[in-house]
């Protein structure tokens, strides 16, 4: 039978011509060789099937599956004819890649095998409820080596005691970031200054710290970044009975710049928005499809939900109550947990995604090739959408456009604070300092009134110039009201049509009567 011709649901059949065909006889005799299904483990060959459907909710295409992955997943299961249950990750899998190099194939096709392995391995993991960590542990040991031991004990004491506020799925980056920024300047205060004991850091020291780092060009907020981490630090150590000079408790920190966050505008969300849907619409293979439903749906958590990019990374399907349009971040920043409610345009993005959104080793709500996805991939493709569209854009700020959009939009501040969960009301207030059009129109309506008491009258914009010489028409001031009649007009434009309205009114050129209009039926004949 044509292995073409088997349908794709008879997958062991698929493997047994595939191994069939692929017996090279070259190969020496002692090379162990795989068994048709017909010898394994009856739940072997619907564990093959499993794989299978995996592989393709996963975005794997169907040709790769049959050439690749399914031939070694055989290989694997035919050289040890015991359940699935019982393969060792290392052992068996290694007797598979044993077979592909002893039929001396390219070097091209043995690392394709080898990665089908891998592949392979991953989906045994996930069958037994194995999770795998991308980030790898941090060495504590390697990283400290020539720093006093009283230090390196000492950080490790506050590590712990830090790390219970800290969330499971962000811990090991928080390690890492956590010895980052303490061990930098104490390395450089070793190693700068000799200090060995607590009680030789002197004040000096810090401020010599601070203008090393200036000099090197870094901002005021990440060295005051470094300054806040030793200040947390030396008042642990208070309190544990350390000997804390009192200097290093009144450190000042350098001014940092008052910015503001920046927020898209209407014409750049509404482009954004028109790249997700034209990526949806467009795709042409499954796998396009899945992700392109993945970016759309992250997009409008973050944009119309202000989800932060690791509250989107972590959402799990328990989370969501679709039905009642709303979700619930658990564990968010500072371990809180709030609920986030959605527009129909969302819920409807969540549900498309969710039809085709895989299997995955967790219930994660977002799965990229059957793992959950990581904060670093939808930045990245946030990023990719703003390269398309030409707009400067990452997951934070879709957050800060939610906000300013709420607050011009008449949202109460503080139901803004319950919607983004910030603790305290000045990490929200701070969205009333952009570009806020609710004290514009306080501020132009204001401005009409004082300019009435004081009879002043506005000089005329320069585009378009009124008509000063011309006779002024009944047309014009018509046009000028059909544009005022417009909703969505914005408040400069609408009061400088205000003001050359008030000026056509109270020009001293009477209006001219509208122009006679010749009946049909009067009209010359053409020549």
């Amino acid at each position: 039978m044509n292995p073409k011709r088997i349908p794709d649901h008879l997958v062991a059949q698929r493997y047994d011509q595939a191994l069939h065909y692929g017996h090279d006889q070259r190969m020496p005799p002692a090379v162990p060789r795989p068994q048709p299904t017909a010898a394994w483990p009856t739940e072997n060959i619907a564990f093959l099937e499993r794989y299978q459907a995996w592989l393709l909710s996963g975005g794997a295409s169907l040709p790769v599956i049959r050439i690749l992955y399914i031939p070694m997943a055989g290989h694997v299961l035919g050289l040890n004819l015991k359940p699935h249950s019982q393969l060792d990750l290392d052992t068996d899998l290694a007797k598979a890649l044993a077979y592909i190099q002893a039929k001396q194939l390219s070097a091209e096709w043995t690392d394709m095998c080898r990665n089908a392995l891998a592949k392979f391995r991953r989906f045994l993991r996930h069958e037994r409820g194995q999770l795998e960590s991308k980030a790898h542990p941090f060495e504590v040991t390697l990283h400290t080596a020539g720093l006093p031991q009283w230090l390196v004990s000492e950080l490790t004491r506050y590590q712990h005691l830090r790390q219970a506020n800290w969330r499971p799925a962000r811990l090991e980056d928080n390690i890492r970031r956590f010895w980052s920024g303490h061990l930098r300047l104490w390395r450089w205060l070793c190693e700068h200054h000799a200090v060995t004991q607590l009680t030789d850091v002197k004040r000096q020291y810090i401020l010599d710290y601070v203008d090393h780092r200036l000099a090197a060009g870094y901002a005021a907020k990440s060295i005051n970044q470094d300054l806040r981490a030793l200040h947390a630090f030396v008042l642990f150590l208070q309190d544990n009975d350390h000997r804390v000079p009192q200097a290093l408790l009144r450190l000042r920190y350098l001014k940092e710049p008052d910015s503001l966050p920046r927020f898209l505008t209407d014409d750049e969300v509404r482009r954004l928005r028109a790249d997700c849907e034209q990526r949806v619409a467009q795709a042409k293979l499954s796998h396009q499809h899945r992700d392109a439903l993945l970016d759309r749906a992250a997009f409008y958590l973050m944009w119309q939900g202000g989800l932060r990019l690791g509250e989107v990374e972590e959402l799990r399907l328990d989370d969501l109550n679709l039905t009642a349009r709303q979700l619930t971040v658990r564990r968010g920043k500072g371990q809180q947990d709030r609920t986030v409610y959605l527009t129909d345009i969302t819920v409807q993005a969540l549900q498309a995604y969710l039809a085709g959104r895989g299997m995955g080793p967790t219930n994660h709500v977002f799965l990229y090739r059957n793992q959950p996805v990581c904060k670093d991939l939808l930045r990245s493709r946030i990023k990719a959408a703003g390269v398309r569209t030409g707009i400067k854009v990452y997951p934070h700020r879709l957050r800060h456009t939610c906000a300013t959009q709420l607050l011009n939009a008449g949202c109460r501040i503080t139901s803004i604070q319950k919607l983004l969960g910030h603790r305290r009301l000045n990490s929200t207030l701070i969205y009333a300092r952009v570009h806020d059009q609710t004290v514009a129109a306080d501020y132009f309506a204001a401005m009409i009134r004082v300019e009435q008491r004081l009879d002043l009258t506005p000089a005329p914009p320069a585009d378009p110039p009124p008509p000063v010489n011309d006779v002024v028409t009944e047309e014009t001031s018509l046009a000028l009201l059909a544009r005022l009649a417009v909703p969505a007009l914005p408040d400069a434009e609408r009061l400088t049509l205000v003001a050359q309205l008030r000026r056509l009114l109270q020009s001293p050129t009477p209006l001219a009567p509208p122009p006679s209009v010749v009946p049909p039926t009067c009209a010359a004949p053409t020549p």
